[in-house]
């Protein structure tokens, strides 16, 4: 059986319970509280020595990190991932958005203000370019949402579960959802999905 070590309010590590959830793949859950440091004890940068959560166990003693990469491997074989070449190529364009434009500028705030006590002075001198950022990635994904249902062969891959797991949350990180009508409706069908989870539960039966 699989073994996610994951920090429950983490997007990252949401995407991967999502995945596993549609899948109706067993696995047990592990919970390690970043902001007190369970993720740089020896034993578990044994593990991952990049120190982040998620973190897969594979088998015993095998370790798959990254929660992108963790997705492209449980998707493998499943409708998550397309047949075809170019359609692959796609996901893993917007996998790769979704680290580089969207996931710095949309998750950052939403840590910054739900989880740090009192920003500090560069937190506060970053905030609002982080999130002006954040709000060009979401404008990015409302364009390219008014022509298709979903993110790539208008069907449910992992490149929606990608970005869902933070545009969701995203008003915790200070954005204003309202003014993306393509993205809320994609929202509220990624919803829909069969087995879909929310981001807060970490009990699961099987």
């Amino acid at each position: 059986m699989y073994r996610l070590y994951d920090y429950s309010p983490s997007g990252n590590g949401y995407k991967v319970r999502l995945l596993l959830s549609q899948l109706a793949i067993p696995f047990s859950y592990v919970e390690l509280d970043i902001l007190k440091g369970e993720t740089r004890t020896p034993d578990f940068l044994a593990k991952n020595p990049n120190g982040r959560i998620p973190l897969l166990e594979i088998e015993p003693d095998r370790y798959l990190a990254e929660s992108n990469a963790i997705l492209f491997y449980l998707a493998q074989g499943t409708a998550f991932w397309p047949a075809d070449k170019l359609a692959q190529a796609e996901v893993l364009h917007w996998l790769f958005f979704e680290q580089y434009s969207h996931e710095p500028n949309i998750a950052t705030p939403r840590f910054w203000l739900c989880h740090v006590p009192e920003l500090n002075a560069y937190q506060t001198t970053a905030l609002p370019y982080k999130q002006e950022q954040g709000y060009q990635a979401l404008g990015v994904m409302d364009q390219h949402l008014a022509h298709h249902q979903y993110f790539v062969e208008d069907r449910y891959t992992i490149a929606d579960i990608a970005l869902y797991a933070y545009t969701h949350v995203a008003t915790e990180g200070g954005f204003d959802l309202e003014r993306f009508a393509n993205v809320r409706r994609w929202l509220a069908d990624v919803a829909r999905q069969p087995n879909h989870i929310p981001i807060t539960q970490t009990v699961f039966e099987f």
